[in-house]
């Protein structure tokens, strides 16, 4: 894994790759304004690169790891794309049946990264299931450029109709306790918020910088909360405040966190924008939340 981290780039990079990563900019805009930047084309395209993901070098649990045991699922979605389809999950050596948690992607689809963090789950004893929004697309295509491409072409109302299939047919398996909780990221974390809005029966919701709902949808939400933000992270944390307020109007149970100094994705080991150290304290927190409303 890269050694470098968001302190080896200018604020003003950093603002550009979100713009880039979050489809506002494209490709050819982020290299030309960091050439402006940096001073030249060799040194944007690095600059690119040294930004994109690592992810072998990040996995944390290797997909033939012989602690847990995974499938490919699929599941019937008749109101959104007509099939779900992810990675499901869960301890080799589980005994009974299994607190579940869907664990929702970024803007790329389900990508290594995401995977690796749902057989982490499964390590921790649940039953973790990771739908891709691109499988109607064929899939994570393996080139995080693509993927962000072809995510720009979902229809979202129908992807936000096959999470919501998806959290409510895991409980359904065999394996599942029936008590699902959901995690998700920058993407993932405001289907998080949405599901929330959408599923009176979910046990938890924990959004990792995740656009907040709308706010006459709030009062919805029945399930505890547990909100990781960014410190860096304008376009996100714009929505906070209103949020916040709706949440305690509506006595909404919620925990929030905001981790000074960070970047939006602060959690994603596989880029610079990493943060160790409050990655490290947000998961403690998820895991922690996760084993006091699920198990």
């Amino acid at each position: 894994m890269t050694h470098l981290t968001a302190a080896d780039f200018s604020a003003e990079i950093l603002r550009l790759f979100d713009q880039f990563v979050h489809g506002d900019i494209s490709r050819r805009m982020f290299l030309d304004s960091a050439q402006r930047k940096l001073g030249s084309a060799a040194a944007a395209a690095a600059t690119l690169s040294a930004l994109t993901p690592r992810f072998a070098a990040a996995q944390q649990v290797q997909p033939g790891d012989p602690r847990i045991l995974t499938r490919w699922q699929e599941f019937d979605s008749p109101q959104g794309s007509g099939r779900v389809r992810g990675l499901l999950a869960q301890p080799a050596q589980a005994k009974g049946k299994l607190p579940t948690i869907l664990v929702v992607h970024e803007n790329r689809g389900l990508n290594p990264h995401i995977e690796d963090i749902t057989r982490r789950l499964a390590l921790e004893g649940y039953l973790a299931f990771a739908p891709d929004a691109l499988a109607t697309l064929g899939g994570y295509p393996g080139d995080e450029d693509k993927a962000r491409e072809l995510f720009a072409t979902l229809d979202i109302p129908k992807i936000r109709a096959d999470f919501v299939t998806a959290a409510q047919a895991v409980a359904g398996l065999p394996e599942s306790n029936g008590r699902v909780g959901v995690v998700g990221f920058c993407f993932g974390g405001s289907i998080a918020n949405y599901l929330a809005t959408q599923l009176p029966q979910l046990a938890a919701a924990v959004p990792f910088y995740g656009a907040q709902p709308p706010v006459d949808q709030i009062p919805k939400i029945k399930a505890p909360l547990l909100l990781h933000y960014a410190g860096e992270d304008d376009r996100i944390n714009a929505g906070w405040p209103s949020y916040e307020a709706a949440l305690k109007a509506a006595h909404v149970p919620y925990q929030a966190f905001v981790y000074a100094g960070t970047q939006h994705g602060f959690n994603n080991d596989t880029t610079p924008r990493f943060d160790s150290t409050s990655a490290a304290l947000a998961w403690q927190r998820t895991l922690s939340f996760f084993k006091a409303h699920l198990q």
